[in-house]
């Protein structure tokens, strides 16, 4: 955050920037240093150009002026360099001694150690850049010049510099409208490759209003569209959840009529009557209220347990399916009292909650029981991580098959029935939240047949110890 952010935000105002902008402003940016690389990298290479052509133009002519001996002898005489052709340099000749001739006037120079160096024989050529008195600056090249002397010609650098000076206006102007077109197209592309996300933001921003959770249109193959067909799936599933939840209250709702509707005709019958009522019907309309209250536990304990729909997340531990199995006949046993249970388990190692999975058998082989004949023989074993539960009752029919796990599901035949439809539901619950399934099938004796599997490995749960 900047300094202006920083002091925007301290006065109480929120920084907030488009992405459009934001895209507009990077792609400027990236654009401007590029724009400005290229115009110094220019720069630079047109002024190593002509300053290069300069050095080689300048020591061609010291050196072709050095073959002449006259041109000594005419410096010697103060012929300036005008008369002999050169007006735009400076000729001098120095020596090895240090000593300057020349006959041209001009701002002084200081001719030094390379100059020198040429002069004495231990160099071949020098040129290099000096400042002349009132900053006026040469371009110096120096080539020997006979014995232990050196021709020195002195370019002037104002032209150079002149247009150096222009080169770097026309580039500055260049540079700066590239980063004018640069941001003008910047954001052009900003607001048109972004018009698909913000006409998605406005149709999200209308669902949230309106609650209407129908798909949006898809247009294209690209991200945005991606992008669309997740925010579908996202709406898809969020439609049959709100489906579900509606069906459920609506289901839970009608079910709960039934046994508060006794309770209140029971109880207003109890009242009524006082102490008039025969023990014998008291008694017995106490048992319908026990019986009501009972029913109507249930059916909430079942709701309690449906509305569970989060992942396993606590009480995880290895546990042994055949124990679980074994718990769960226990307890339907003490309530069976006329049912026969043929059992064939073998061990199977599931990782996952003992109460739930305790639960749906127990589920599994109440309905069983329910629907077995008085002394019937319901069928229970487990191979290989499959639970088979077969009963010795009418069967399910083909049209109930696809809905016996459906919630507050009740065939014809078991609307007399006591249960609240909701036991097989958590049944499927139970084996999908351990990554397993369920499913209805007929018995080979013409019963029904429940199936449940859950993963895990053959063997008992191993010891820790």
């Amino acid at each position: 955050m900047t300094p202006l952010q920083r002091w925007w935000e301290r006065k109480g105002f929120h920084y907030r920037r488009s992405l459009a902008s934001r895209v507009a402003l990077l792609t400027t940016l990236i654009l401007g240093v590029s724009v400005a690389f290229i115009a110094a990298t220019a720069f630079v290479v047109m002024r190593m150009q002509i300053q290069s052509s300069l050095d080689q133009s300048l020591l061609n002519r010291a050196t072709k002026a050095a073959s002449y001996p006259a041109l000594a002898e005419m410096t010697a005489q103060e012929v300036p360099g005008w008369m002999l052709g050169a007006a735009d340099v400076r000729v001098a000749f120095v020596d090895s001694g240090g000593n300057v001739l020349t006959a041209d006037t001009g701002p002084a120079v200081q001719l030094g150690r390379p100059e020198m160096r040429v002069a004495e024989g231990r160099s071949r050529e020098s040129i290099r850049t000096i400042t002349a008195a009132g900053g006026v600056r040469y371009r110096v090249a120096a080539v020997p010049s006979g014995q232990r002397a050196a021709l020195v010609l002195l370019q002037p650098m104002a032209d150079t510099d002149r247009t150096l000076r222009k080169l770097s206006v026309v580039l500055l102007l260049f540079s700066g409208a590239g980063v004018v077109i640069a941001a003008i197209g910047g954001w052009a592309v900003a607001r048109n490759g972004l018009r698909p996300v913000r006409r998605l933001t406005r149709s999200v921003e209308q669902i949230a209003r309106t609650q209407d959770l129908r798909p949006m249109p898809v247009e294209g193959a690209d991200e945005i569209a991606r992008l669309t067909t997740a925010f579908n799936q996202m709406l898809m599933a969020l439609s049959v959840s709100r489906d579900r939840e509606r069906r459920l209250i609506a289901d839970a709702g009608h079910e709960l009529r039934t046994p508060l509707t006794s309770l209140r005709t029971n109880i207003d019958l109890l009242t009524q009557a006082g102490d008039g009522l025969p023990a014998e019907a008291r008694a017995e309309l106490l048992d319908d209220v026990r019986g009501q209250l009972e029913e109507l536990s249930t059916l909430v304990g079942d709701l309690v347990e449906l509305a569970r729909d989060e992942h396993l997340t606590h009480a995880i531990t290895e546990v042994d399916l055949a124990d679980v199995v074994e718990r769960a006949l226990a307890r339907v046993r003490r309530r069976a009292l006329t049912a026969t249970f043929d059992v064939s388990l073998e061990p199977w190692t599931v990782r996952g909650e003992a109460g739930a999975l305790e639960r749906a058998v127990t589920n599994l082989l109440d309905n069983a029981v329910k629907w077995s004949p008085e002394g019937g023989t319901v069928t229970v074993a487990l191979r290989e991580g499959v639970l088979t539960v077969d009963d010795e009752g009418p069967g399910i029919d083909e049209a109930d098959l696809p809905h016996v796990f459906d919630r507050f599901y009740r065939s014809d035949d078991s609307r007399s029935m006591p249960g609240s439809g909701l036991g097989l539901a958590i049944v499927q619950q139970a084996a999908e939240r351990h990554a397993g399934a369920v499913r209805a099938d007929r018995a080979p004796g013409g019963g029904a047949r429940l199936v449940m599997w859950v993963p895990g490995v053959a063997g008992p749960v191993a010891s820790t110890t």
